[in-house]
């Protein structure tokens, strides 16, 4: 029986409901200067709030990829999850080079493939609250030596526990170098989930990666310092038309307190506005409803199942 396993404990795939793919709930970065301030989530209320208008809105589970380096609080997440109902996914792995060097650099492969194996079988921190993927994370065109090392350790824990990937790309750059380092350690790429597709809107780029199998996180909806999400919906309409429509993935990655109401702000767009904003968009431009339900419900319930059951 295919399994997600959250912080409150594995599920049946069928049971995740309606998914965002890359979110944040609870981040201390490790610079918290004045300056940095927006990036810091450390208020479970406010969480709970969001969390809150997310299923109000009709929205049933969150891939939260907060890791260590980026001050990642599980214990937190669980009690997030058990106030509000939504279904939680926590990362093992590490973020990009500036946040994971500390923690990588004189480690060797195995070592990291010995952390994040421990953190999905046995547990985060003694708390008994076990990772359900492992993130990997390149920087901007470039996949470093301290990039490498997590990905390998990250195949290989993937490859030993079952345990999906996803990653983070710099503005949606090495993509496709990311898909081939994970697939010469051995991993399938339908067992992969890019992330930041959308920081990157080349057809021709995202057709070339969907052709690999891995799946495409379109996770930075609302942010139009990027783009319009006009064009994004366009580009999802456009990969599904192209048959591609079982490997996207949305979400928000709302990593600042800027852009959550519940924060105080309330011109940011909140948890909510995917589903109340973006997803009348795609249904107004065409996108077909068993599409849509792909999109928010049957591909996150195939993108983050552990691949064997035998652990559960």
């Amino acid at each position: 029986m295919p399994m997600i396993q959250t912080v409150q404990g594995p599920i049946e795939a069928a049971d995740l409901g309606v998914c965002y793919g890359h979110e944040h709930l609870l981040s201390t970065p490790p610079d918290s200067s004045p300056e940095e301030m927006d990036f810091v989530l450390d208020d479970e209320d406010a969480a709970a709030l969001e969390m809150r208008s997310f299923r109000t809105a009709g929205g049933s589970a969150v891939v939260e990829m907060t890791t260590p380096d980026y001050g990642r609080d599980a214990a937190g997440l669980r009690r997030i999850s058990e106030r509000t109902g939504v279904h939680i996914v926590c990362a093992a792995g590490y973020n990009k080079d500036p946040f994971s060097a500390p923690f990588v650099n004189g480690v060797s492969v195995e070592k990291l493939t010995e952390r994040f194996v421990r953190e999905i079988v046995e547990g985060i921190d003694g708390a008994g609250i076990r990772a359900g993927l492992v993130k990997a994370s390149s920087t901007l065109d470039e996949i470093s030596p301290v990039a490498e090392k997590v990905f390998r350790a990250a195949a290989a824990a993937h490859l030993r526990t079952g345990a999906p990937i996803s990653t983070h790309t710099e503005a949606g750059t090495m993509a496709l170098e990311q898909v081939r380092l994970l697939e010469s350690a051995g991993v399938d790429p339908r067992r992969v989930v890019i992330g930041h597709m959308d920081r990157k809107l080349d057809l021709s780029y995202h057709l070339e990666v969907a052709s690999t199998g891995a799946f495409l996180g379109y996770d930075q909806i609302s942010k139009v310092q990027y783009y319009l999400d006009r064009e994004r919906a366009e580009a999802i309409a456009h990969l599904v038309d192209a048959g591609h429509g079982s490997q996207i993935l949305l979400g928000g990655d709302l990593a600042r307190r800027t852009y959550w109401p519940a924060w105080g702000h309330a011109e940011g767009p909140g948890f909510a506005y995917i589903l109340k904003g973006f997803v009348p968009r795609l249904r107004e431009i065409g996108v077909s409803e068993a599409a849509v339900d792909d999109l928010l419900t049957n591909n996150p319930a195939r993108a983050f199942v552990f691949s064997g059951t035998e652990r559960f």
